[in-house]
């Protein structure tokens, strides 16, 4: 992965960052970008890549290691109300960040975030915006 490359790249599309998020191995997409090597993830894990500064990692503390490889300060979670409260502290300097994810599902191969996520992020003031250029760039 070329943080460096992935920051400009969100720079330049007025993105604040990209959010990564996967669950029981569904975004082969964050997978290669982020040149994670094959999981088993039975807990859902988020890495945030800001257009400056520090990547965040959280997930489970069930699966500490998934994120080791990958830049970044470490955070985990226990229960689904700890996650929520890390994730909305994690996303609260955001306004504006891409995920996998394509409005009306125009690039099907791109909307891989389930609509609960989605609901999830944007509880959070946050808006989503699709990640389409970014993948096709990395």
């Amino acid at each position: 992965m070329d943080l460096h490359a992935i920051q400009q790249a969100l720079r330049e599309q007025g993105i604040d960052g990209w959010l990564f998020y996967d669950h029981h191995h569904r975004d082969e997409i964050a997978y290669s970008i982020l040149g994670l090597p094959e999981l088993h993830v039975t807990r859902r894990w988020f890495y945030l890549i800001p257009a400056a500064g520090e990547p965040v990692k959280l997930n489970h503390r069930v699966e500490p290691r998934h994120l080791g490889t990958l830049a970044g300060a470490q955070q985990h979670y226990g229960g689904w109300r700890e996650l929520h409260e890390k994730l909305a502290a994690m996303l609260r300097p955001y306004r504006r960040v891409a995920m996998q994810y394509s409005p009306n599902n125009d690039i099907m191969s791109v909307s891989l975030v389930d609509g609960g996520t989605l609901e999830l992020i944007r509880s959070f003031g946050v808006e989503v915006v699709s990640s389409a250029d970014l993948v096709s760039r990395f």
